[in-house]
């Protein structure tokens, strides 16, 4: 069998490495001209295992006016005569209830657990260099009510097989000191210990590494795929930048590039791009007024990871702002915030990064067997998850197509 997938992300480059450990030839089509080049480029980095809880909560409800509100927000929000923005903004709306949460968390674990399994397999078997570190996860805390929530939040993921602790203020400096800047401002937080952090990047081209030299194995980049070529109902080659290739399955794993293809065929997924925003700063003289432990400050909705020798933080959610550009205003505000929090890092020498992060309403991916025509399997819509759900949705998918047993009950998960 040969399978083509349009992609070279992390989604695209875990897919490919899970069909080549099953004997698969694969031929990896990107568009840019580097591996990982877009999305997956410099995002948040965090393998959030078991805080994957959906953005749709019934508190976007309360927090959505003050956000909206103020110049600093965690959330821009531009409305557009876009029908596929209120679609999705109107679908997301509908998700926010606490009986859907509960029922999508413990879909998203599985999926989740499941991927920290492989990723860990792939690990011992292959010796995957990424700026891997095994370090835990603080999601710290600025006021009582999002605390309380979390609480609530922490024992609903313990009775599906979490493991994490809720911490009094006390609790938080004596295993993170970095944090005192924070000082009477800091209510609390929820540690996981077994939580994990590495560069994304670094990760699909370590993949990359593995795979090269191996003749069933092809990436071939500067191939923008523009359409399907169809007999029938099946597909049996992609037009690209560079002429047809064909194979006998196709994988669409493109990011948001994978909803014009959908489109092209009929489809109208419901895939929208959450633009967001990060820093990367050399760690060089810097590691003792930073956090040793991977970090989210909730209420600002900012992520910090130590990845090797640089310090990655990630923010902020622009709904509405295409494009990759950097809003002057918009980096300064994130910059002073991580200044309130660790005052004194220079981020004149970070490098600055804006990516599209491609979210269904619900913040389940789509895995599994297109509907739209025959050999054609869909693998895209993994939002600020991607890193964390690549691996077992790689999984999924390669189990589905082969016929093999899947892991994992991947319904809520189709096409």
């Amino acid at each position: 069998m040969h399978v083509c997938i349009i992609g070279a992300g992390v989604i695209g480059m875990s897919t490919a490495f899970m069909l080549r450990q099953k004997g698969v030839r694969v031929t990896v089509l990107e568009a840019g001209k580097e591996i990982a080049g877009g999305t997956s480029f410099a995002n948040g980095g965090q393998l959030s295992y078991s805080y994957v809880a959906p953005l749709a909560d019934p508190g976007v409800f309360k927090d959505l006016p003050r956000w909206l509100l103020k110049k600093d927000s965690p959330l821009r929000f531009r409305p557009a005569l876009d029908p596929q923005q209120w679609r999705w903004l109107m679908r997301f709306l509908q998700l926010c209830r606490s009986d859907v949460v509960r029922r999508t968390t413990a879909q998203m674990l599985t999926l989740s657990y499941l991927s920290r399994d492989v990723l860990r397999d792939w690990q011992a078997r292959f010796g995957l260099e990424f700026a891997h570190q095994s370090n835990g996860k603080l999601i710290v805390f600025r006021s009582t009510g999002p605390f309380e929530h979390a609480r609530e939040q922490a024992q609903l993921q313990a009775d599906l097989g979490s493991t994490q602790q809720v911490l009094e203020a006390g609790q938080v400096l004596e295993l993170e000191p970095s944090l005192q800047a924070l000082g009477t401002r800091l209510k609390g937080a929820i540690y996981t210990p077994s939580e994990e952090a590495g560069d994304t990047r670094l990760f699909c081209e370590s993949l990359h590494t593995c795979m090269q030299g191996d003749a069933d194995y092809q990436l071939l980049l500067d191939h923008a795929v523009h359409s399907f070529v169809r007999e029938g109902r099946d597909i049996r080659a992609v037009r690209t930048s560079h002429g047809e290739i064909a194979a006998d399955q196709f994988v669409v794993a493109g990011g948001m590039g994978s909803v014009g293809l959908l489109r092209q065929l009929g489809g109208q997924p419901l895939i929208y791009p959450l633009k967001g925003y990060s820093l990367s700063l050399p760690l060089d003289g810097l590691s003792q007024s930073v956090p040793a432990i991977s970090v989210t400050d909730y209420e600002r909705r900012i992520v910090y990871a130590r990845l090797g020798q640089v310090l990655r933080m990630a923010a902020m959610v622009d709904i509405g702002f295409g494009g990759l550009d950097i809003p002057p205003a918009r980096m300064a505000g994130f910059k002073q915030q991580v200044n309130e929090l660790f005052p004194g890092l220079p981020l004149e020498q970070a490098q600055t990064w804006a990516g599209l992060r491609p979210a269904t309403p619900s913040g389940k991916p789509v895995v599994g067997a297109s509907q739209l025509a025959g050999r054609l399997w869909v693998n895209a819509g993994h939002g600020a998850l991607g890193f964390t759900l690549a691996c077992g949705s790689a999984a999924v998918l390669a189990a589905r197509m082969l016929g093999e047993p899947v892991p994992i009950d991947d319904a809520p998960f189709r096409p």
